[in-house]
């Protein structure tokens, strides 16, 4: 059963920075967060990405840090995954990232990594909650510091993890005006590649303003025309990663993570299965079955892949979307150790060639509804839902869902043909406005 929180999400606090989001809820999360730690005196970094409210609410933060008895370190702008390292590796308690991911600029939102890099659970939020609600007293004041040299350790983990040599190899990345646009250059460069950038002029209002993973075609047309290799379209806060091709085909999570597992299972490292989520293709688990490696499915959402990742022991999660986990290097979704894999896992070869995975066609239909609840108990729609998969058996698949903030009814289908998921798609989403209207 899962326990209820008003301010968290599945990614922290998020909404928009200055109304739903100011200073207020941002110190009053500092001091909640803080007194839930059963240290003496909490050693907390802060992380941030490039939107203009990030130094504001940081300090915010930091305020409320402070005053619940903890230590406050400000490493400034630097990729959400470096959080999740840098908080183990310097012995701290607590990670605290400002970011709203892929968001556009004017929202922003904190979320929390506890001392081994790992997101907090949804009883520990809900504690924070109820902390905030009834703040206990401080015996004293915490401190406020400047962390300097965090960005060199993330990029020595990156190094010290990935034995790679570039040279040669001419690599385009996006940053997403975010807070990969030191880091992944850096990290590229270090390893002997001939780097293209864009995305690296942050204004504090440009984030993923029509570039980062959420844009990716910009990058597509950009490798197409350069000659480049490989491109990679990192998000704002460089927890998820896009590749394009040479000749400027996206690639995504689901056929990155099927060309790292296929790998890793061929050198006895894979340790057991791979997790990924229900959105994911029904190409990847052809692609899996192949070759004989499990697949376990979890509800949308990254922490719910890495729950599942760390109860089975599985080194190797992720998204469509981009979050890719490898678990042997953070705990958490980091694109540009995502990138890294997926040279590693090329070795000589291009993307274009490698082919870890053939995409079924895909369509999704958003149906509009008064109650997007009243799908549990729409018998009709899910009794077609079983006919239709029936019929899809081994070849594809019907997944219906409502969605989790909207009043839509989600329909989705995969099956070897477009015109066949289109039809499937249309047949179920008409049932769905006809049952629920």
């Amino acid at each position: 059963m899962k326990t209820a929180r008003k301010l968290f999400g599945t990614d922290g606090v998020r909404g928009e920075a200055g109304t739903f989001l100011g200073a207020e809820l941002a110190t009053a999360l500092g001091r909640a967060t803080t007194a839930s730690l059963e240290a003496e005196r909490p050693q907390v970094l802060i992380v941030r990405d490039t939107r203009e409210s990030g130094p504001a609410l940081e300090a915010a933060l930091a305020a409320g840090i402070a005053a619940a008895g903890g230590d406050a370190f400000l490493a400034g702008v630097l990729p959400t995954p470096a959080a999740a390292i840098l908080v183990k590796r310097l012995g701290l308690d607590l990670a605290a990232v400002v970011s709203a991911s892929h968001n556009p600029f004017h929202d922003n939102g904190i979320k929390f990594f506890d001392g081994n890099g790992v997101k907090l659970a949804d009883e520990v939020e809900a504690r924070i909650e109820a902390l905030i609600e009834e703040p206990p007293a401080a015996e004293r004041s915490g401190h406020v510091r400047e962390l300097n040299g965090g960005l060199d350790d993330y990029l020595r983990e990156l190094r010290s993890a990935f034995h790679l040599d570039l040279s040669g190899r001419r690599v385009l990345l996006d940053c997403a005006n975010g807070a990969t646009y030191r880091a992944a250059p850096a990290i590229f460069e270090r390893l002997g590649a001939e780097v293209e950038t864009t995305g690296v002029e942050p204004d504090g209002r440009n984030i993923n303003a029509g570039c980062g993973s959420t844009h990716v075609e910009a990058l597509a047309e950009r490798v197409a025309a350069s000659g480049a290799e490989i491109g990679f379209a990192f998000d704002g806060d460089g927890d998820r990663v896009l590749a394009v091709d040479g000749e400027g085909k996206v690639h995504d999570g689901d056929e990155l993570i099927a060309l790292a597992a296929r790998g890793m299972a061929s050198r006895g490292e894979l340790r057991g299965g791979v997790v990924v989520t229900v959105m994911s293709n029904f190409g990847f688990h052809q692609a899996m079955a192949e070759d004989g490696i499990e697949v376990a499915v979890t509800q949308v959402g990254d922490r719910y892949v890495i729950d599942e990742m760390r109860k089975r022991g599985w080194p190797l999660g992720g998204e469509q979307s981009g979050h890719i986990i490898c678990s042997d290097f953070v705990s958490t979704g980091d694109g540009i150790a995502a990138a890294l894999m997926t040279m590693r896992e090329l070795g000589g070869n291009r993307l274009e060639d490698a082919a870890p995975m053939r995409k079924l066609p895909q369509t999704l239909v958003n149906v509009e509804v008064a109650n997007r609840e009243a799908i549990k108990d729409a018998a009709a729609v899910w009794a077609a839902v079983e006919r239709e998969n029936e019929a899809l058996d081994g070849r594809g698949r019907v997944l219906l869902r409502p969605s989790g903030t909207e009043p839509l009814v989600r329909v989705m289908v995969e099956a070897p043909s477009a015109g066949e998921a289109e039809a499937t798609a249309e047949r179920l989403a008409g049932l769905v406005r006809q049952e629920l209207a």
